[in-house]
């Protein structure tokens, strides 16, 4: 049987991995083993930060646009609902930026839908 030599596959596996673990803290970037487990650690929260991002987003938006409504004498449920019954298609993200960089307009909006 003929000798198999690994040594290329089996370097280049390594080094990707310590590749990932690179800025990692003590032996989690240097030595295989620890760092393998820590690249698949962050690799699975950074999967779970991806979907919480977009939960954390809507509901700085939400809080932004309640803020500015508050302040317009108008809570932030009856905005939306008033908002859906006229059928404006601006999302709360466009809702939000308005009431800060512009609050002017946002405060056009809520006097025309109410």
């Amino acid at each position: 049987m003929t000798r198999v030599k690994r040594g290329n596959v089996a370097r280049k596996r390594r080094k990707k991995i310590l590749k990932l673990a690179r800025g990692y803290r003590g032996a989690h970037s240097g030595l295989f083993r620890t760092s393998k487990q820590q690249v698949l650690k962050a690799l699975r929260y950074s999967y779970i930060g991806r979907k919480n991002k977009k939960r954390d987003f809507r509901s700085l938006w939400i809080c932004r646009i309640n803020a500015a409504t508050r302040s317009n004498n108008l809570q932030y449920s009856t905005f939306v609902h008033l908002l859906k019954s006229k059928k404006v298609g601006l999302n709360r993200k466009m809702l939000a930026q308005m009431a800060i960089l512009d609050p002017t307009s946002f405060q056009y909006i809520i006097r025309h839908i109410s």
